[in-house]
């Protein structure tokens, strides 16, 4: 497993994607993506030779992260990139992280499977098996 982004909470999704371009320097590298099962909207930023950031404003009262990006937003979770979403799942739920959201289709990944889990350390973690983006602004 590799770390694919960092997820970050925020209240105004077009705000925070200037705020990163210019105070930290990142580039948008995607289109704005509405996610209609978690209730929120992302884009993806990129800075050369970082991490890539993924910015997430929830859209309803009922997202998961609505709370969080009320009360100014922050580091939401970690998303880690595995060869099989399912055989990782497996493997983390046996050293005891839990599942929060099963594998589902993940709107920003070309609906790709995702998966949320909990660490017992205090992390959010996303699992992907992907490296697709959807709404790539351009191609590398």
């Amino acid at each position: 497993m590799v770390i694919d982004h960092i997820g970050i909470a925020v209240k105004n999704l077009e705000q925070a994607i200037g705020h990163w371009q210019e105070v930290f320097g990142y580039r948008q590298m995607t289109g704005i993506v509405t996610n209609t099962r978690q209730k929120v909207r992302v884009a993806f930023l990129e800075k050369e030779n970082s991490l890539t950031i993924k910015l997430i404003e929830p859209t309803d009262p009922g997202s998961s992260l609505y709370l969080l990006a009320k009360r100014g937003g922050g580091l939401h979770h970690l998303c880690f990139r595995c060869a099989n979403l399912r055989d990782e799942l497996g493997r983390l739920g046996a050293q005891g992280l839990r599942v929060l959201v099963p594998p589902e289709p993940g709107e920003a990944f070309d609906n790709e499977e995702i998966s949320f889990l909990f660490d017992n350390h205090g992390l959010n973690i996303e699992l992907i098996a992907t490296e697709k983006k959807a709404a790539l602004l351009r191609q590398s």
